[in-house]
């Protein structure tokens, strides 16, 4: 009797799922292979908030905290846990309440659907409430960790990368006075790249308070602060004699030409970081910056941040990966697309004091990931 295509692709797809689980679960013994079965149907969902303490004020160009509120996700299905965070930004229109909506209105997506259709999901997801990329990003995040987890092996292995190329992180210092800001870099010692934020009166200030306890390699993110492009460009060459190697979103995103007037002329290079969330963002900013920063918070998850990746290497630009203030479950899921970029930034959970996570570690600069199954994340909230 013949077979339809439909009817193939069922019983084929379902081979392939026992076949992987079988793996996973037995490590293909001979002698005992325990084939892990998966019911049907999709996940039960739950969240909840958390506030998360940061050591110092955090103070960019736009705002100052003391603590960040996240909104962390939690999927279960057959007695496997997948876990995600979701750090809204109000720079991008989010709160905790749109974030609480945006979980409501994707949580039949995840009650119904098949959790190893991830892409079909993923896309679906990004489809809802437009903008709120924080809720989506935590979703997919902890919707990835659940299919690491049933499969038994890693995120970085699922996606084939060699976790031994994830390069140094930098470690972030907020504007503050002078003085606090030589107590941050003493205490930033054992992290060989700092990220130095700027945008405000006080940039030259805070260098020399920088300078005047390290000479290490810095990195510099102005977050839309300057508004010309003669002072971008003036305040870039000065970065440069100064032992600066890149500069991040120095002026406000809708800013492309004169962006592109600066790129133009900058000694270092210029990237993009509020000017992009998405991969559909990054062709038309080809011309205008030399990279772009992909946060998975900004993209709604760890395969939009995936995608724009590769659509990045395909323009030949470079990469930074960003972070929001946020716990090791975030950054972790971060770092596990770390093998990929040239700038890893992903320093948001050794900001706080009182992470309910352990994931990647950082040594020397260095990220190690964890060896665990999905995310490789240790802890509940």
């Amino acid at each position: 009797m013949s077979m339809s295509r439909k009817d193939f692709l069922r019983k084929t797809g379902k081979g392939l799922l026992a076949a992987s689980a079988v793996a996973a679960t037995s490590g293909c013994s001979e002698d005992k292979p325990a084939v892990r079965s998966f019911s049907s149907g999709g996940f039960k969902v739950d969240y909840k908030t958390k506030r998360l303490t940061l050591k110092h004020a955090w103070t960019i160009a736009r705002n100052t905290s003391t603590y960040k509120d996240n909104v962390f996700v939690r999927l279960e299905k057959d007695g496997i846990v997948g876990l995600g965070e979701a750090a809204h930004n109000v720079r991008y229109g989010e709160t905790l309440e749109s974030t609480f909506a945006t979980i409501e209105k994707a949580k039949p997506l995840f009650e119904q659907g098949s959790p190893f259709h991830f892409v079909d999901l993923s896309e679906q997801l990004q489809k809802i409430c437009e903008g709120q990329t924080a809720a989506k990003a935590a979703l997919d995040m902890a919707l990835m960790d659940w299919v690491g987890k049933a499969l038994g092996i890693p995120y970085y292995q699922l996606l084939g990368l060699d976790p031994r190329k994830a390069p140094q992180t930098t470690f972030s210092i907020g504007i503050d006075t002078p003085e606090v800001i030589r107590q941050k870099v003493k205490e930033a010692e054992p992290y060989p790249l700092l990220k130095i934020k700027l945008g405000k009166d006080n940039d030259e200030e805070i260098m020399q308070a920088v300078r005047a306890e390290t000479d290490k390699t810095l990195r510099v993110d102005a977050n839309e602060g300057w508004k010309t492009k003669e002072e971008c460009l003036r305040k870039i060459e000065w970065l440069a004699k100064n032992g600066v190697d890149v500069v991040e979103q120095p002026m406000p995103a809708d800013m492309l030409k004169e962006a592109a007037w600066v790129r133009e002329r900058s000694p270092i290079p210029v990237l993009a970081d509020e000017a992009v969330k998405r991969a559909s963002d990054i062709p038309k900013l080809a011309e205008a910056f030399d990279g772009i920063n992909i946060k998975i918070d900004k993209s709604g998850g760890v395969q939009e941040a995936l995608r724009m990746i590769w659509m990045a290497r395909s323009l030949d630009m470079k990469i930074m990966l960003g972070c929001m203030i946020s716990s090791s479950l975030s950054i972790t899921a971060a770092a596990q697309l770390s093998p990929l970029v040239d700038f890893p930034d992903l320093d948001g959970n050794l900001l706080i004091s009182d992470d309910p996570f352990q994931g990647v570690e950082v040594r020397d600069g260095w990220l190690i990931l964890p060896d665990r199954p999905g995310l490789g994340c240790i802890g509940e909230f």
